[in-house]
Formats: C-alpha cells, sequence, structure tokens
C-alpha cells in the first residue's frame, strides 16, 4: 500500500530573500570619499553604506590587496583596499547589520584572468611552493586573527579574485600567457583554505569559502579541475558575469548555474560581480569599460534596474544564493587612478554625476520583490539529503547517496487540495549522481510532487511551480 502525505500550505519554500545574498562591492568608497565625493540621495549627503542598507543590500563585498605600494605615488598617498581599509570598511558594513564578504587577491594589485601576479613581498620563494605555501598559511591566518580580534571576521572569504589562471604567478610565468600547473594551484589553493578552517577551529568563527571563475560558460571545466585536483573543502561557486566580456545572455547565466548545483549539490553557487552602465554619457576622460548595450535593455536607469532584477530572478529560478554588484560607488572624481583621471566606472554606478542616487536606477534591484517558489529545495539534511530545483524543461535531483533513489520509480504531482493530476512511471538515468526528470505537461501553477520507490516515497512534499 502506498502512504503519503501531503502538507497543505502555500506555494511557499525556505529559501526566501532573507537568505538570499544582495550584495555591493564596496571598495572604492574610502578613495571615493578622501576624493571629494558626496553621496547623496534625494539632494541630501548621506552615507553610502547606509544608502546601500537601506535599499535591501545585506552583502558588501571587499577587495583586500597584499601591499598596494603604488598608490603612495597617486593623489594624497594613501593606500585603499590593504588591511586597515578592509577594518574601516567592514566596521562599516558589520554597524549596520551587514554581512562582509573579503576578497583575498592574492596581489599587490588588480587580479583577474590576465594578471595573477604574486605580491613582491612573495617573488623570492615563487619558485619554492613550501615556502609560498606557509607565506600564504600565514598571511591568510594572521588577517582573519586580526579581524577576528576585532570582532569583524568575514562571513565569506573569497580565495583569489578571477582565478582562471590560477593565483601567485611570478612575473615570468603570468606573461608566457596561459597555462595551469595544477599541482601547484591545487596545492596553494588547499593550503588557503586550510588556513581559514583552522582559524574557524581556533575562534568559533564560521566562514564559508568561496571560489571564484570569470564567466559563466567557464564555470563547468574550471569547478571540475578543482574537484578533481582535491581542492573540495568549499562551500560556494562564485562566478563574475560581465554580459559585454562573457557573451552569455542571461539564460545561459541560469543555465550554467543548474549545471553546477547538479553536479555539485549542497555547494551554493553565486554571481560575484556583475554590472550593467545606465548611460553611455561621461563624467570625465576616463574611457568607460563597459558601454555594450545588451539585447532588450538601451542605456537608462530604468533598464539597468530592470537587468539587474531579471538576472536575479534567473539566478533564483535555477538555485542560486546571490548577486553582487561590482562598484555602485566608483563615481567621478578629480583623483588619479592607475587608468588616468576620474573613473572608468561612473556610467555604471548607482549615482548620476552630482553623486546623487538615481531612485529609478539601479540600487532599485534589491528592494525588488522576487519569486522564491522555484528556488532549489533541501529535502532532510547531510549526506542523505536530496536537492529539488527547476529549469526550463525539466525537473532535477541530486543527492550524494543515488542509492536512496534506487529502482522501479514513479512521479506523481498534485495540486495543492491533495488531488493528484499527473501520475506517469519513469526510467531513472543518474549521471554524477543527479536525475534529470521532463516536466509533464500542465497547466501553470503550484503543484506538491512526490516519488515513489517500489512503491514507498521517500521524496512525498518538494513544491513545483510551472
Amino acid at each position: 500500500m502506498k502512504i503519503f502525505l501531503l502538507l497543505f500550505i502555500t506555494c511557499t519554500i525556505h529559501v526566501s530573500a532573507q537568505n538570499f545574498y544582495f550584495g555591493n562591492d564596496l571598495s572604492y568608497i574610502h578613495e571615493m570619499e578622501d576624493c571629494g565625493a558626496g553621496y547623496a540621495e534625494n539632494g541630501v549627503i548621506k552615507d553610502p553604506y547606509a544608502i546601500l542598507k537601506d535599499h535591501g543590500c545585506n552583502l558588501v563585498r571587499l577587495r583586500l590587496w597584499h601591499t598596494p605600494s603604488w598608490y603612495d605615488a597617486l593623489n594624497l598617498g594613501n593606500r585603499y583596499s590593504d588591511l586597515n581599509d578592509v577594518i574601516l570598511s567592514s566596521y562599516r558594513a558589520k554597524s549596520l547589520g551587514m554581512q562582509v564578504l573579503l576578497d583575498f587577491q592574492l596581489s599587490d594589485t588588480w587580479a583577474d584572468p590576465t594578471h595573477q601576479v604574486v605580491p613582491a613581498a612573495w617573488a623570492s620563494v615563487v619558485d619554492n611552493l613550501p615556502v609560498l605555501q606557509d607565506s600564504l598559511y600565514q598571511y591568510i591566518y594572521k588577517t582573519l586573527s586580526i579581524l577576528s580580534q576585532a570582532q569583524l571576521t568575514p562571513d565569506i572569504v573569497q580565495i583569489g579574485n578571477e582565478t582562471n589562471k590560477g593565483i601567485l604567478l611570478s612575473q615570468q610565468v603570468n606573461d608566457q600567457g596561459w597555462s595551469v600547473d595544477w599541482a601547484r594551484n591545487s596545492a596553494l589553493f588547499n593550503t588557503a583554505i586550510d588556513a581559514v578552517r583552522d582559524l574557524e577551529v581556533a575562534t568559533g568563527d564560521t566562514i564559508k569559502v568561496a571560489l571564484h571563475i570569470a564567466d559563466p560558460s567557464e564555470l563547468n571545466w574550471w569547478i571540475d579541475q578543482f574537484w578533481t585536483h582535491g581542492v573540495q573543502d568549499f562551500d560556494i561557486i562564485g562566478v563574475s558575469y560581465y554580459q559585454q566580456y562573457h557573451q552569455d545572455l542571461i539564460p545561459a547565466v541560469g543555465a550554467a548555474i543548474s549545471n553546477m548545483k547538479a553536479i555539485y549539490p549542497g555547494k551554493a553557487v553565486m554571481i560575484l560581480e556583475t554590472a550593467y552602465p545606465w548611460t553611455s554619457g561621461f563624467d570625465d576622460n576616463a574611457n568607460n569599460l563597459l558601454h555594450t548595450v545588451y539585447p532588450g535593455y538601451p542605456f537608462s536607469p530604468q533598464n539597468q534596474k530592470q537587468w539587474l532584477i531579471d538576472l536575479t530572478q534567473t539566478v533564483i529560478n535555477h538555485g542560486g544564493s546571490g548577486v553582487v554588484y561590482w562598484e555602485p560607488g566608483w563615481v567621478s572624481t578629480a583623483c588619479h587612478t592607475q587608468f588616468g583621471q576620474g573613473s572608468n566606472w561612473e556610467n555604471c554606478t548607482f549615482f548620476d554625476f552630482n553623486d546623487n542616487l538615481l531612485n529609478d536606477g539601479g540600487v532599485g534591484w534589491m528592494s525588488h520583490v522576487y519569486d522564491f517558489t522555484s528556488a532549489t529545495q533541501e529535502i532532510n539534511g547531510g549526506k542523505d539529503s536530496f536537492h529539488f530545483y527547476q529549469s526550463e524543461n525539466e525537473i532535477i535531483i541530486s543527492t550524494e547517496n543515488p542509492l536512496l533513489l534506487n529502482g522501479p520509480m514513479e512521479i506523481e504531482f498534485h495540486s495543492l487540495d491533495g488531488k493528484m493530476i499527473f501520475n506517469e512511471k519513469i526510467n531513472p538515468s543518474w549521471e554524477n549522481n543527479t536525475l534529470h526528470i521532463a516536466i509533464p505537461n500542465i497547466v501553470g501553477g503550484c503543484y506538491l510532487v512526490r516519488l515513489l520507490i517500489n512503491g514507498y516515497a521517500p521524496i512525498n512534499h518538494l513544491f513545483f511551480q510551472k
């Protein structure tokens, strides 16, 4: 006899706006303030951290460079994105109740898919892996210890930034082009992760570890390589998505997230960097880095917001855990960067050319009311948990223990009043601990789903939005 329980509840699940990360990278704020930026809302000067918080921001991302001595020759000679700056920025974020993502760039300057040069302090040991590992471990452990003692422990730590080339390369190896020594690379990543985990044990703090790759289309290969080479003790798969550079349209980003969730059950997936311009105009002579109009979103403050809303809803629908906007506060000032006077990003900020918040612009993406009914669901917990989510044409179930779903299978769809509206026998085909089931042709609405194995229903209260 088939015994099952249907839960009579509304079509909601435990995933909600409260545990989704609406983030912003605010690493440039102190520098811009020192250079005269006066962030305002409705014409009234206001703390930019408070502005973002008031509009729904719950996560602040901060980059950390090892020794950015190149700042000494710029403007007033102040350094930014060093440890002192991160301490002040972390305090501003946490005092307002926001979480912090600390981005260890593991370089003295910008780290990205073309540049992953070791800090100058470690250049002499770059080819001595054990000594380099020790330097890396001590650096991360000491940095986190200092933050912990100040009660500013980051909630998430990012090991490297857009590491599509590895990390901690000599200048010579970096300049040779693309290549990855996986024995070296995996040893360094695991050393960095070990430092985080040891700090957790020593302090009792809890820190999530994120890996970070640029380009959603490259996620599959890179995370597979990490996993294959023994880098597995991480919590978040992070990706940068700039449509101008990465070409993928928003639906492809959703598919990439679904793929990661299916192959690596239990790992969160986040967009750690993204942006969209609100204008093609300039407030200075610095070249605007983002200037390509995305299909369907001509430049305007309203379309900046709509593009972010559409991206975020796609991330939610495919089981992602957050979106972080890169540098909404990098406005134009009289100061110089490494690239010249002014900002290369003023057309992508959330502020107009007078540093006043664009109330109808991108800042509104965080306070939008999203539909979380299609987000990933976890049934039970631990090793025997099931992760359930849906893509456009199928239901996807992943588990670390596929033997729990071994045997003749039957799928049923029930309306919320308990009536069965669809029933079908299926022959499951597992791949990488993941089961793909075609979505039946049913009318739109909210349903309860259960799977029966040999007449027994280990999964009998999944929520499904058509």
